[in-house]
């Protein structure tokens, strides 16, 4: 039996959708009333600003990918561990041509409150911490390249992420995605 989608989860789910696509300034609650079928009232009901929602689902997105990253099988090699994380931003990039919520979002920076730059900025740290510890498995294994102060080389990887999945969008193809797994892979 499947789980009945309330009028909020919707709104939010449709929010994330539109920003992935366009940007925190691409869509209205009137983009999203006419997509849920419900009055830009109700929207206000559930996040009385575009603030509110775009915060929430920055919060719902950080802590679904964050768990899928945090879920990556420990016992993996770290080249097997990057070649996973770059498959989430395949399948975020889809045929959708969405890109990451929070990529989209850093594009926007100008115009995002300081409740939403922070979380936007949370995620990006969390990933690059998640991606320092892949590498230095990495370097234990000689399975990655070592090349810099590890944290910077996170930083590194993770705006080549960011940039791919853009380009990726532009060109329409997933190759730039894996070249950037391919950047750092030790060939035997």
């Amino acid at each position: 039996m499947g789980k009945t989608s309330t009028v909020r989860d919707q709104v939010l789910n449709h929010a994330a959708a539109l920003i992935m696509q366009r940007g925190y300034n691409g869509f209205s609650y009137r983009d999203l009333s006419n997509l849920v079928g419900v009055k830009t009232s109700s929207i206000h009901y559930y996040f009385p600003a575009k603030d509110d929602l775009v915060l929430e689902a920055v919060n719902e997105y950080s802590n679904r990918v964050l768990g899928n990253v945090h879920a990556v099988d420990a016992t993996l090699s770290a080249d097997k561990k990057l070649r996973e994380y770059a498959k989430f931003f395949t399948e975020t990039l889809g045929d959708s041509g969405r890109i990451c919520l929070c990529g989209m979002l850093a594009a926007d920076i100008g115009s995002l409150p300081d409740n939403i730059r922070l979380a936007v900025q949370t995620f990006f740290k969390a990933n690059e911490n998640w991606l320092t510890q892949v590498l230095a498995q990495g370097a234990e294994e000689g399975t990655l390249v070592e090349n810099g102060q590890l944290e910077s080389v996170a930083r590194t990887i993770f705006s080549a992420f960011q940039g791919s999945v853009m380009a990726s969008r532009l060109f329409h193809t997933n190759a730039r995605l894996d070249e950037v797994v391919a950047a750092w892979i030790v060939v035997p």
